[in-house]
């Protein structure tokens, strides 16, 4: 199960794949959260120890340097494009309560087509991440698909956008679904969250349709506590986790699909 998660900033993406990732690590999955969000909270909103010690592999200027041949920042080098990176989650990753955390950290942003060591290096860590046999992957993601080209869109088995009951999580949406269209990222489903109302969550299912609504995460107190202190997600409401659990169960239902019909 290779899950890449996005959406506008505020939404609680990253809240999104703590419980994901807790909920299948709790039914004894072997997960892998990647963080991939130039805002790295994933380690505090996991529970890690001490997260602002563990360092973004972007930030790792001789690792880089060593796998594709040039120092990041060189000007007009010549560098891998492909770099190996086979060990790098056994390396790199580091484990609480089942959970394997990768702390990978955005892309360079250097310009239109920006090519440089650094994303060469994290881009083919994400065709790894995606390609090669792994039980649960989990990555999130700022809002957009910058990390996936039309190879590793294959390995992608749900690109899921969490969106909140407002027209510009909406509408962010929508320029992500075009975007992941274009690279043949075929399966997009939306995850509604801080949803009040009954009221809310129809409207987040019809704006965002034809795009499946696979579940809509209620407002829950709890977790906007926890995420304020830097806490592990901890709903309030039951009604949380049961959703977190349809949604489960709806994204393993499709990839049985998958596998069958391939």
């Amino acid at each position: 199960m290779k899950l890449a998660v996005t959406g506008k900033g505020g939404v609680g993406k990253t809240t999104v794949c703590a419980l994901l990732a807790r909920a299948f690590a709790d039914a004894g999955r072997r997960v892998i959260a990647v963080d991939a969000d130039p805002n790295a909270t994933l380690a505090a909103c996991l529970g890690f120890d001490d997260p602002d010690s563990i360092t973004p592999l972007i930030e790792m200027e001789a690792l880089i340097e060593e796998r594709t041949g040039v120092k990041p920042g060189s000007q007009g080098a010549v560098f891998k494009l492909n770099p190996r990176v086979e060990d790098i989650p056994d390396r790199f990753c580091t484990t609480k309560d089942g959970v394997r955390l990768l702390k990978m950290g955005a892309l360079k942003r250097g310009g239109s087509g920006c090519y440089c060591p650094e994303n060469a290096f994290l881009k083919s860590l994400v065709s790894h991440l995606f390609l090669v046999d792994q039980d649960v992957l989990i990555m999130d993601m700022e809002a957009g698909i910058e990390h996936f080209g039309r190879g590793t869109a294959q390995g992608v088995d749900w690109l899921l956008v969490v969106v909140e009951p407002s027209r510009q999580s909406i509408d962010t949406a929508k320029r992500i679904k075009s975007l992941a269209e274009d690279i043949g990222l075929a399966r997009i489903g939306v995850i509604g969250n801080k949803c009040r109302t009954e009221n809310e969550r129809e409207f987040i299912e019809r704006s965002v349709s034809p795009l499946p609504l696979l579940g809509a995460l209620p407002y829950d107190d709890g977790l906007r506590l926890a995420e304020q202190e830097g806490r592990p997600p901890e709903p309030s409401r039951a009604a949380v986790s049961e959703e977190v659990q349809r949604i489960i169960a709806q994204l393993e239902n499709e990839q049985i699909v998958k596998r069958t019909l391939s």
